[in-house]
């Protein structure tokens, strides 16, 4: 047990899917999973584990942003022995070639917050998926013929931002793809407690065009990318 989770030793499979959301995560295990069984539920932040084509897996709600998010990657990584892990979530399109419902595929991470600054002073680090998960993501998005795009993301600890297509054109400029809350902590954790891990977003509005998804889609689309995600944690 931890101050954030009231699961066991054991209770978390090796790889471990992280929606923010904890009602994501419950969707995700009653819809998904086999025998799925609520593992924690400290703050409402809703964890489970149960199978999926008869391999172990769990699920993780991860709250809003990366001080959020490190908490329950950090506990999970080194109390509960959790080897990969996937995030799902949504993101920001930043060009006008990403469209809403696309999947993006982080291969790193950029961010704007100071929470790599301590540790890695001088240097400033560079957050980066695991290669064989992400390869394991294309392969999967290209045999099902899935839209899908591979490239930078930003993890912004501001949701409203004035003038996004301002603020992030520089960015956008060195091909970051897209913009969402929790990816680069992800990353930097996984590489601190030699762990696998891989950000899959689906797009659900695009900043420079303001096309936004609508509900329905929303819901397919979240249906594709947990597909994917299961596939990729459990081949």
């Amino acid at each position: 047990m931890t101050p954030h989770n009231e699961a066991k030793k054991g209770d978390y499979a090796e790889a471990v899917l992280l929606p923010g959301d904890p009602l994501r995560a419950k969707w995700i295990a009653e819809t998904f999973l086999d025998d799925a069984k609520q593992v924690n539920g400290v703050r409402n932040c809703l964890g489970y584990t149960g199978t999926w084509h008869g391999n172990p897996v769990s699920v993780q709600a991860t709250g809003m942003g990366q001080p959020s998010t490190a908490i329950y990657v950090h506990e999970l990584l080194e109390t509960y022995g959790v080897r990969k892990l996937i995030r799902v979530g949504t993101c920001g399109g930043l060009t006008t070639s990403i469209k809403v419902r696309d999947i993006v595929l982080g291969i790193s991470a950029s961010t704007d917050s100071s929470i790599n600054n301590a540790p890695f002073s001088p240097y400033t680090y560079a957050p980066a998926a695991d290669f064989e998960l992400l390869r394991s993501a294309v392969k999967y998005a290209e045999a099902q013929m899935l839209q899908h795009h591979v490239g930078g993301l930003v993890s912004s600890d501001t949701f409203y931002v004035d003038n996004p297509a301002e603020n992030y054109s520089t960015l956008a400029q060195h091909g970051v793809l897209a913009v969402e809350m929790e990816a680069s902590a992800l990353y930097t954790l996984a590489a601190r407690f030699n762990a696998r891990a891989l950000a899959i977003c689906t797009v659900s509005d695009c900043l420079m065009t303001g096309q936004e998804i609508g509900s329905d889609d929303r819901q397919s689309s979240l249906d594709t990318m947990v597909e994917m995600a299961l596939s990729v944690a459990l081949r």
